[in-house]
């Protein structure tokens, strides 16, 4: 086979950004990508590839070492049991490196995870098998933020062995233009995303009650904290400046960005990219995000965006009213945004990377394979 072989399963099937990341790909690189899945390794002559991308740790402990491999790491799961880096009862980040005593501990006491000992063990054993494996494979690990590649280097991983490639996303099919001054004296802003505690709706919610009050919240998406969310808004007198939309995709999605005159990404866990901002970059819209996590990578403060510490509602109602204030401001951000998303974050440029990194794990696997025949 001579096309590069993308490899998940539940990552897929599950939806959220890496569904969306392959998807592009697919749609964008047809000549250099296959165009169906390789779900499970059992029964594949895994000989016949060109290469084989993995996107899930689980799927790691089935190569078997017969054609080049990389593994994009896309969350926390090879270093962190429960996947989450943080610690919702003190709301803040995980800084341990994974440990039985220390990660035991923290799903037990910290509350990190699941607290039932059947879910904890097989979290460890999901994490273990999976960093075990990067180790024995010696495989190269493509991380999508310096602070993913830091985490993985913590772990005992080789930082040889690990390549820094920041996301990529496609381009909006429908043409947005940057910031108007109508739609900036409608003072709307956007939160897209899932609505569970670890994305920190709340925080903004709390952030609303102290900026003007013609300032109006969009909120496109869903999730299980959904109810305790509207309780929240009702609580803090601000059901009239909320509108709750649903999960939302397409030209709906579409509009919500071209109404806002900022987009916020209040997330207190540490996500490892955040493509939120790269949405709001190709979109031309200033972000609003969290300093947490991979989140600062993508985000240049005060020109590209304006970060904040999460958690920290007056600062973040201050980022909020500095460019719901301020019209031309937030349009020069969202400008200097799309300029960047342009030179960096396209996803023609990312495949363009991606594909050096495959050409040099082929090259470097046929010359393995070259070395032992000689020695044979």
């Amino acid at each position: 086979m001579n096309k590069i072989q993308h490899c998940a399963a539940y990552l897929i099937s599950s939806g959220g950004g890496v569904k969306s990341y392959v998807d592009g790909l697919l749609a964008s690189l047809p000549d250099m990508y296959a165009p169906d899945l390789v779900t499970s390794f059992n029964d594949l002559d895994q000989s016949e590839y060109l290469l084989l991308h993995v996107h899930e740790g689980e799927m790691l402990g089935g190569l078997k070492d017969q054609c080049p491999a990389v593994y994009t790491l896309h969350n926390h799961h090879p270093y962190c049991p429960s996947g989450s880096k943080y610690f919702p009862m003190q709301g803040v980040a995980c800084d341990r490196p994974m440990s039985i005593l220390g990660c035991t501990w923290g799903h037990l006491i910290d509350g990190c995870g699941s607290r039932r000992p059947k879910k904890i063990s097989s979290n460890f054993k999901r994490a273990y098998s999976a960093l075990d494996a990067i180790k024995r494979l010696g495989i190269t690990v493509i991380a999508n933020s310096d602070y993913v590649r830091s985490q993985l280097i913590k772990n005992g991983i080789s930082p040889s062995q690990v390549i820094t490639l920041r996301c990529g996303i496609m381009a909006p099919k429908s043409n947005h233009e940057p910031l108007t001054e109508s739609i900036h004296s409608q003072q709307h802003i956007l939160f897209a995303g899932r609505i569970v505690p670890e994305k920190g709706l709340d925080w903004l919610l709390k952030s609303m009650v102290r900026v003007d009050s013609r300032i109006h919240l969009d909120i496109a998406g869903e999730g299980w904290d959904l109810l305790r969310m509207q309780n929240l808004a009702k609580d803090l007198k601000l059901h009239d400046r909320i509108t709750w939309h649903g999960w939302c995709d397409g030209e709906k999605l579409e509009d919500l960005y071209r109404q806002s005159f900022a987009v916020v990404f209040p997330s207190v866990w540490p996500e490892p990219a955040g493509l939120i901002s790269l949405e709001a970059y190709a979109r031309y819209r200033p972000i609003i995000a969290s300093a947490v996590g991979g989140i600062p990578e993508h985000v240049r403060d005060r020109q590209t965006g304006i970060l904040v510490a999460p958690n920290h509602i007056e600062q973040l109602a201050s980022a909020i009213a500095d460019l719901a204030n301020d019209f031309k401001k937030s349009r020069a951000i969202g400008i200097t945004g799309n300029a960047w998303f342009q030179e960096e974050f396209t996803l023609a440029i990312h495949a363009k990377r991606l594909r050096k990194i495959y050409d040099t794990e082929i090259s470097r696997f046929n010359n393995s394979i070259s070395g032992a025949e000689r020695r044979l």
